[in-house]
């Protein structure tokens, strides 16, 4: 057999999205992806529709076409003007109908596109554009479960019908991915953007997001071949690192294959793998069905849905500015960098918890540019430094967008250190007092007596222990003053300004 002489990657990516209505997709029973039902026992949340009992009639649910439309409308797509519904047919064990309610040659949304930042680009400048096939609305499937409720061993499976219902949506890329870097990335904004709207909390545990990446390789070999692998589907993958480790494992994996058995891509070659996260392998499951397979008819209980413009213009115009077009906005506003930009836009509730800091300082009369830039300094220096420390978001500190206006008008006014704003921060999250009264109660307000300034200075330049850094200050060697005004700044308890300790310092020294 010929050597193989290159290998590239090929990725289409299936998202399920669970929305979080309150009801399920086609009855009023309560859904578990709305927080309200989260922690409802099994097989609470069902009803006749649910187990597809007989004379039981499914009715739509408008939230759950509303919230498909908006991600439709973010992701670029064309929203149908018609649409309708078919039966998916196969058997499952948690799936009690016997078929599933989904939508087949006419999804709600179809021909989107979404912008990642390019993994290969460290400077986030080049844009990688992924093609949206299709979103579609369908109904879940419930879940079997391998263990007894607490965790205990079975020799069998149990089912929980909870889930079925719900409504989800199908999010189809074109196979447009060539690492498994830009999957991720792509997964990560999806979800990010998802939760801005306000559709899915993305809970990944909970399976509110769940991501099968479409996997094959073009195989180049020495005599001048190209061969195309088989195509892998590995199903439900519910976190990043999963996604990241699968198709990895297949990349390196399907010219080996190939190598192995001569097998290549043809129509009923596509396979369903799963993957093994402590073994770090996929596993093989079933030969995958095609569309044929699963006997697709319309549903003969549901009209198709036509959706009118006031109907879709009225839904598209709810849609909030994205996490993207506010890094841009924050970049050109606030002078940020593309790096702080994305950090702040990262996090639905960290951007929110932003932008109201934001607001905080603007209201006390400081520029937009300048509230930006500082409201930015304290969330990701002050704020993500406890928030990494104590295992929560940056938002949840207990430190309002109030009290940090307040830490920025104090450090605008020279009225607090850098170290003394820190410290400030410090205890207002502990703390409902306002920033001026708190510095002043902790005697973090910087002195500006002249006399005790120059006390200090002196007193550093004084210490033998400095001899070596005053001679060479003296020298010339100005960047060396560094090391007194840390001196400085430790004798006086933060609360010199460094600024004023430096040029103190340079003065007495050239005397």
């Amino acid at each position: 057999m010929a050597e193989i002489t290159n290998v590239r990657l090929m990725v289409g990516l299936e998202i399920h999205v669970e929305l979080a209505t309150r009801t399920k997709m086609f009855t009023r029973s309560g859904s578990p992806a709305c927080a309200e039902f989260d922690d409802a026992p099994a097989n609470s949340l069902l009803d006749p529709v649910v187990l597809g009992l007989p004379g039981a009639l499914p009715v739509l649910n408008k939230s759950a076409i509303e919230m498909a439309m908006l991600v439709g409308a973010a992701l670029e797509c064309s929203i149908a003007r018609e649409t309708k519904w078919d039966r998916k047919n196969y058997y499952y064990p948690d799936l009690p109908k016997g078929y599933q309610i989904s939508q087949y040659d006419m999804p709600v949304c179809f021909d989107g596109a979404m912008e990642i930042p390019d993994p290969a680009d460290p400077s986030g400048e080049h844009m990688r554009r992924i093609g949206i096939i299709r979103a579609h609305l369908e109904e879940d499937a419930g879940k079997l479960l391998h263990e007894a409720p607490g965790g205990g061993a079975i020799d069998y499976s149990i089912v929980d019908y909870n889930r079925a219902g719900t409504p989800l949506l199908e999010i189809v890329t074109q196979p447009d991915f060539r690492t498994a870097d830009e999957v991720v990335a792509f997964a990560r904004q999806l979800r990010n953007v998802c939760r801005f709207l306000g559709v899915s909390e993305g809970v990944m545990q909970k399976g509110h997001m769940r991501f099968e990446p479409n996997i094959n390789t073009i195989v180049d070999t020495s005599d001048g071949r190209e061969i195309r692998t088989p195509i892998v589907e590995i199903k439900n993958l519910n976190s990043f690192r999963a996604v990241q480790r699968a198709i990895e494992y297949e990349y390196a994996h399907q010219p080996k294959r190939w190598q192995k058995d001569g097998v290549e891509m043809a129509s009923g070659r596509k396979t369903t793998r799963g993957w093994d996260d402590v073994k770090g392998v996929t596993v093989m499951q079933r030969e995958k069905e095609e569309a044929h397979d699963y006997r697709y008819m319309p549903d003969p209980d549901l009209l198709p849905l036509v959706i009118d413009d006031a109907w879709r213009e009225s839904v598209v115009s709810r849609l909030p500015e994205l996490p993207h077009a506010r890094a841009k906005r924050y970049e050109h506003d606030y002078g940020l960098s593309a790096k702080e930009a994305s950090a702040l836009t990262d996090e639905r509730d960290l951007c929110f918890y932003y932008e109201a800091c934001v607001e905080c300082v603007g209201a006390q009369g400081v520029q937009a540019d300048v509230a930006g830039k500082q409201a930015a300094n304290v969330v990701l220096q002050a704020g993500a430094k406890r928030a990494n420390e104590r295992g929560v978001g940056a938002w949840e500190l207990g430190i309002s967008p109030q009290q940090i206006a307040g830490i920025i008008k104090l450090r605008l006014g020279d009225e607090i250190g850098s170290s003394a704003a820190d410290a400030l921060f410090e205890a207002l999250c502990e703390s409902d007092e306002e920033a001026a009264a708190a510095a002043q109660r902790l005697n973090l307000l910087q002195v500006k007596d002249e006399g005790q300034l120059a006390a200090w200075c002196q007193a550093v330049i004084d210490d033998p222990a400095n001899a070596k850094v005053v001679e060479d200050v003296r020298g010339g060697k100005e960047a060396a003053v560094g090391r007194l005004v840390g001196g400085v700044m430790k004798v006086s308890g933060g609360k010199a300004d460094a600024k004023a300790v430096k040029e103190k310092l340079i003065e007495l020294l050239k005397a």
